[in-house]
C-alpha cells in the first residue's frame, strides 16, 4: 500500500499529524548539527523543474511512464547554509501541484498553486510524514524540492470516490519552495524600547524565554490598550491574514495567593510559534483589534478588557479566564490566506456563497471557543 498525501488533492498542510511538543531550545542552538554532504545524484525519473525559486516553476515531464514508487529530491539548493531547516520548524513554503498523466505529459492542478493564489503553505515539520521531511530537513532556505507520488491503485481510487474526493489520473507531483522558517523559541529581533509600566503592566524578557509580566496594583483600564514594546519594521498586519506569533497571557486580577499566573502561553507548548487567522473572529476581539495594523517584527503588550475577551464574569467566560487579560505577543510573520473556493455552478447555495447571516455568526462563535486561550 503506497503512502499517500490524501491523494494530494488538498494543500500540503492537510497531511498534518497530531503532535505535542515538549521542549524549548533557543534559536541559536537549533541549527542542525551537520549538513548533507555529497548527496546522491537526483533520480533521473524526476521531472525537470526550472525557474527561479520565488516564481512559478516550469516543469518538464520525462518521456516515460510515471514511476510506481515515491521519489523525491532537491533540485535547487538555496544559498546561505547558515539558515537550515530543522526537524521541528514551522516552514513557510510555496507549493505547486501537478498531475503527470502520461509519458512526457502533465498539467498543473487547478487551484493548487500558492504562487497563483498568493497564499503560502505553513508546514509544521514535526507534523509531516517522514517521506516529506526527509528531503527538506537540513536544507538551506531558498531550496526547491520535487516529490512524485505514484498513480492511485484501483482500490485507492474507489476509496476516494466513496469519500466524494476526486481521483486524479496519473502520478501526483509536488514542487515545494522553502522561503522562510520559524523555530522553537523564535522571538522578534531588537531590544525593547519600553517595558510598559506606570498604570500598565511591566514586561521583562531575557532572550529566547517566556516574558515575565508584572501587573500593577491598579484598577484595570476599561479600554483596549496596545503598547509596542519593540516596534517592528515589517509590513502591516492585514485583516484576514495568517499571523505567526509567540504569546503569553495572564489575568489582571490576582488569584487567592496574590499571583498572576500564566493561563496560556506558546512558551508552555515548547516555545512552538502559534498561527491563526487574524481579524476574522477566529480569536478574541482584543487580538483582532490589537494586532491588525501592527507591523511584523513588533512585540506588543495587549491589555484586553473582559468584554473584548471571554467576558467579565466566570459565568460569561464559561471556563475561560474571566475579566481583563494581559498578553505579550511577538508578531513573527503575517501571510495571506488563500481565497475561499468559488461555489460550483448550479450547486445548492451558489446564489448565496456567504451563507446566511445566522450560520456565519454561529461559525464565528465556534471558532473563538475552539482556539487556544488567547
Amino acid at each position: 500500500m503506497h503512502r499517500r498525501a490524501a491523494a494530494l488533492a488538498v494543500p500540503l498542510t492537510a497531511i498534518a499529524l497530531v503532535v505535542s511538543s515538549c521542549s524549548s531550545i533557543p534559536e541559536e542552538w537549533r541549527t542542525p548539527a551537520f549538513l548533507r554532504m555529497n548527496d546522491d545524484a537526483l533520480d533521473s525519473r524526476l521531472p525537470e523543474v526550472t525557474g527561479e525559486v520565488g516564481e512559478e516553476p516550469e516543469i518538464t515531464f520525462p518521456d516515460i511512464e510515471p514511476p510506481d514508487e515515491e521519489i523525491s529530491g532537491v533540485v535547487s539548493k538555496g544559498s546561505g547554509e547558515d539558515v537550515l531547516v530543522g526537524a521541528d520548524d514551522l516552514v513557510i513554503a510555496n507549493v505547486v501541484q501537478y498531475q503527470w498523466t502520461a509519458p512526457g505529459e502533465g498539467e498543473p492542478v487547478e487551484g493548487q498553486s500558492s504562487y497563483e493564489n498568493g497564499a503560502p503553505d505553513l508546514i509544521r515539520m514535526d507534523q509531516m510524514p517522514e517521506y516529506i521531511t526527509d528531503t527538506l530537513v537540513s536544507q538551506p532556505l531558498g531550496s526547491r524540492a520535487v516529490y512524485v507520488f505514484p498513480p492511485l491503485t484501483q482500490e485507492e481510487m474507489d476509496q476516494a470516490e466513496a469519500m466524494g474526493q476526486p481521483a486524479p489520473e496519473g502520478a501526483s507531483v509536488l514542487v515545494i519552495d522553502m522561503v522562510d522558517r520559524f523555530s522553537q523559541g523564535a522571538v522578534v529581533p531588537g531590544e525593547q524600547s519600553t517595558d510598559g509600566g506606570g498604570e500598565l503592566p511591566t514586561v521583562t524578557q531575557d532572550g529566547h524565554s517566556q516574558p515575565v509580566i508584572e501587573v500593577p496594583d491598579e484598577e484595570a483600564p476599561e479600554e483596549l490598550e496596545v503598547v509596542p514594546l519593540i516596534e517592528g519594521s515589517g509590513a502591516e498586519v492585514e485583516e484576514g491574514q495568517q499571523v505567526i506569533v509567540q504569546y503569553t497571557g495572564v489575568r489582571w486580577e490576582a488569584d487567592d495567593k496574590g499571583n498572576h499566573e500564566v493561563f496560556d502561553s506558546s512558551w508552555n507548548q515548547g516555545g512552538v510559534p502559534f498561527d491563526t487567522t487574524i481579524g476574522a473572529g477566529s480569536v478574541i476581539e482584543g487580538w483582532d483589534e490589537g494586532i491588525v495594523g501592527q507591523q511584523v517584527g513588533s512585540r506588543l503588550l495587549l491589555v484586553v478588557p473582559g468584554d473584548m475577551a471571554y467576558g467579565e464574569s466566570e459565568e460569561e467566560a464559561m471556563g475561560a479566564p474571566a475579566g481583563t487579560l494581559v498578553f505579550v505577543v511577538d508578531v513573527l510573520g503575517a501571510y495571506d490566506n488563500p481565497p475561499p473556493p468559488e461555489p460550483e455552478e448550479g450547486a445548492e447555495g451558489a446564489e448565496d456563497a456567504g451563507g446566511d447571516e445566522e450560520a456565519s455568526e454561529g461559525d464565528e462563535e465556534a471558532g473563538e471557543s475552539e482556539e487556544d486561550s488567547e
